[in-house]
């Protein structure tokens, strides 16, 4: 099943898009029992979904939607750095004192910092080095309590998604931690749906690929991972349950704008394509941000 969140008549729904690219809104339907996207996924409303868009004719058409991301309210949002052996060597080719890591490097994101499939991406005025990074986006369907262990962690995934984790690079490398850079409004996109696990058995063997304006900048498989999404969700839940709704960024390979020679960032007009196999295509513009935004 394939799954989107969007916006109509002022309020977030949640549907699933058939073949034929309608949407069946599913809140309107199921919302006295899954108000959000959240809830959906905390009940395991999948069954139920699944006789109601078996049943209807659609609601909207999947092109026409205002699209939001894949969860708009997550409760976490974690990614993996440094998860590729050639991102790894990169990075220290550019950076320097990178090194492959012994367990998986993990920082957050802010919900302020997501945008939807379609939707313009911002590259802040404050600076330009605005780069893209292609990942997996793992969507967590039960909580864990902790001390998942990792031939058992798939079970606890809900779905996948596209996600391009857009970054500002000068303002990674402030300080040691990376969050600053991470974190810019409006920067990092996700979609274009959520597909459930069950439509893919094996997560870590899927192709990967990042395109600017149609050429191709990085392409991996999933299976070249450091980190398996298995082995992440061990580790995180060594310290941390995770939730129903919760967001893991699984890392990027190699390829990335800051370490091409001469360095190459996205700017207003680019267009960036994620494409995972067996998950679709996470397309988005740049713009740059408004010149007026300021304190409210």
């Amino acid at each position: 099943m394939k799954l989107v969140c969007y916006r109509h008549g002022g309020a977030t729904h949640y549907g699933a898009v058939k073949d034929n690219g309608k949407v069946v809104d599913l809140g309107t339907r199921l919302g006295a029992q899954y108000p959000d996207i959240v809830s959906f996924i905390a009940g395991d409303g999948q069954a139920i979904a699944r006789q109601v868009v078996a049943t209807e004719p659609g609601d909207f058409d999947y092109d026409a939607l205002d699209l939001l991301p894949v969860v708009p309210n997550p409760g976490k949002i974690l990614c993996v750095g440094l998860n590729y052996h050639d991102h790894v060597d990169e990075a220290n080719r550019v950076v320097g004192n990178r090194k492959v890591p012994d367990r998986p490097m993990i920082f957050g994101r802010w919900p302020e910092s997501l945008a939807s499939h379609r939707k313009p991406i911002t590259r802040p005025r404050i600076s330009h080095m605005f780069d893209w990074e292609a990942e997996m986006l793992v969507v967590m369907g039960r909580e864990t309590g902790r001390y998942v262990k990792a031939e058992d962690a798939l079970q606890y995934v809900f779905g996948y998604s596209c996600f391009n984790e857009s970054c500002m690079r000068d303002y990674q490398r402030h300080s040691s931690q990376i969050t600053p850079g991470k974190n810019f409004e409006n920067t990092g996109s996700s979609g274009p749906w959520l597909v459930t696990a069950d439509e893919i058995p094996d997560p870590m063997n899927l192709e990967i690929k990042m395109r600017l304006n149609g050429e191709v900048m990085q392409h991996a498989n999933t299976s070249q991972m450091i980190f398996s999404v298995q082995k992440i969700i061990e580790y995180v839940t060594e310290w941390t349950p995770l939730k129903p709704g919760d967001l893991i960024v699984s890392g990027t390979m190699g390829g990335v704008g800051f370490a091409r020679t001469p360095p190459v960032f996205m700017k207003p007009g680019d267009i960036a394509e994620v494409e995972i196999e067996r998950i679709g295509v996470l397309r988005n513009t740049i713009e740059d941000e408004d010149p007026k935004l300021g304190p409210r």
